[in-house]
């Protein structure tokens, strides 16, 4: 078989192998959920946090690691015994029984997330440096893997617990997960076959670890945190946010999760081929700053407030004599009220079944007095009061998230687009630091984000945190990018400073 046949055969087995394990990385997402909302067991929030959380933080730290031995031994050996590894660790979930016990599994079958850092090293070898980037993000469609979660794990547990009359019937779900793995495996060792990278063979592990005192390697990992990091944490987050703001079933909020997750796979691929032919930066430009204006649209909450408006006060000292529906006389004054509209006159009030974006308002005026009370000069007879609603739309809320799954998906494509152009030798180091970073970002937002919520009791405090931080990685690349332009070439950036100023400067005729 020709070189070119084996390359594609192996990029095939690596999605596919990618993608199971991925829906096995994202399980707890769905299982705790499900467990706590069926009253299984009594877990919190920031509970819950730690237990979507725990499975990510094995992938994250171990995928330097699994990395480095990718480099030494090879994607096809390595790849076979991390999925065997998940596989006996998803086995031992159905055997859980508490907090701890979910830890200590969850620990063990987050392996499956070190999936990635193999298949970005095994994926890279077979392809030359023009086309890499449009083959790993081919490969990084297996990000579907947590929609096939998503998606699929909610109407299994329903099958499994018979609609929720046999609880216990959920310890068959980690069985089916571990028995995928193990069939993957064995069709992933059949098909595929092995290649290194030679000309890195003889490097000891300090040599192999040089790179990572390069800060390039640390900014690119900041992006994965947004991107991959977020993508983690909000494939799972999204199920007990749709649960808890919407009041929807798990079923249902798995589906609405899995319009976020699914397109954030399979546009990866997309996202390869932009960075291919626009350049990783230019694609990076338009994710962060459109992640960061989708998450500053989704941080305004549901809300039903009422609030002091404007008020009316006495002109003169008096004694009230007449007070009805619009108005209050006092002597020879009348006073108008602003009345509260109803229903049928365009009350926000029962709109909640409605569709609009824009959050909506009313304001009245309700006497403070009552006939025969004496009131001063500027004395308080009617407060004012305004009562702002926000619907939050699930639709449009879930077009918003729709949207950021998209920029986050094209998004991972484009920052290991970077890793073999600036470190062709140490793709598996380099890619495996990167990874754990996004992999850190998948463990602690959820935990992050469950405590933000216990202390504020406010779910969009994580669009909250994802706004800031898509600024603040724009920011520092394109300081980095004008620094770098002012080094290679100072005479271009001074002219154009210069022209800039110029214009800012120059008077208007």
């Amino acid at each position: 078989m020709t070189e070119r046949a084996n390359a594609i055969r192996v990029l095939t087995m690596n999605t596919l192998a990618f993608t199971v394990c991925f829906a096995v990385w994202m399980m707890n997402g769905v299982l705790i959920t499900f467990l706590v909302d069926n009253k299984v067991y009594a877990f919190d929030k920031a509970e819950m946090g730690w237990l979507i959380g725990i499975p990510v933080l094995t992938g994250a730290l171990f995928r330097l690691p699994v990395g480095v031995l990718t480099d030494k031994y090879g994607g096809r050996i390595v790849y076979a015994i991390v999925m065997l590894l998940s596989a006996a660790a998803a086995y031992v979930t159905s055997f859980a029984d508490g907090f701890w016990t979910f830890v200590i599994c969850g620990l063990g079958f987050g392996l499956a997330g070190t999936s990635f850092a193999v298949g970005i090293a095994y994926t890279s070898v077979w392809f030359p440096r023009h086309q890499q980037g449009t083959a790993l993000g081919i490969f990084g469609a297996g990000n579907a893997g947590a929609a096939v979660t998503s998606m699929g794990a909610p109407v299994l547990l329903r099958f499994l617990t018979d609609g929720g009359q046999n609880l216990d019937g959920w310890r068959r779900m980690p069985q089916i997960y571990a028995a995928c793995l193990v069939v993957m495996t064995v069709l992933f060792w059949v098909l595929t076959v092995p290649k290194k990278v030679e000309h890195n063979q003889e490097h000891t592990l300090r040599q192999r670890l040089q790179p990572l005192k390069n800060i390039r390697v640390w900014r690119f990992g900041l992006y994965y945190f947004l991107v991959f990091g977020g993508f983690v944490a909000l494939a799972q987050w999204l199920i007990p946010y749709y649960v808890n703001v919407y009041a929807v079933s798990v079923a249902t909020a798995g589906l609405l999760a899995a319009i976020y997750s699914l397109p954030s796979g399979v546009i990866r691929a997309l996202g390869g081929w932009m960075s291919d032919k626009l350049g990783a930066r230019t694609v990076m430009y338009w994710v962060l700053g459109g992640t960061a204006i989708c998450c500053l649209l989704l941080i305004v909450p549901r809300m039903d407030i009422f609030a002091p408006g404007e008020g009316v006060m006495a002109a003169a000292a008096g004694t009230v004599d007449e007070v009805e529906d619009g108005q209050i006389r006092i002597g020879e004054r009348e006073y108008g009220l602003t009345q509260r509209p109803d229903e049928s006159s365009g009350s926000v009030q029962g709109t909640d079944e409605g569709t609009f974006f824009w959050p909506r308002w009313e304001f009245w005026q309700e006497p403070k007095v009552a006939v025969g009370d004496e009131v001063e000069k500027k004395g308080l007879i009617a407060s004012g009061v305004t009562h702002i609603y926000f619907q939050a739309n699930i639709w449009i809320f879930t077009a918003l998230v729709f949207i950021v799954g998209i920029l986050m998906g094209i998004g991972k494509a484009a920052v290991y687009k970077h890793i073999p152009e600036y470190f062709p030798q140490d793709v598996g180091v380099v890619g495996g630091i990167v990874g754990v970073l996004g992999g850190l970002g998948g463990f602690f937002c959820p935990i992050l984000f469950g405590y933000l919520l216990k202390g504020t009791g406010v779910w969009t405090t994580c669009w909250m945190f994802f706004a800031f931080l898509s600024i603040g990685c724009l920011v520092w690349m394109h300081f980095v990018i004008r620094k770098m332009m002012r080094q290679r070439a100072p005479e271009l950036a001074q002219r154009i400073e210069d022209h800039v100023a110029g214009e800012a400067t120059e008077p208007t005729p």
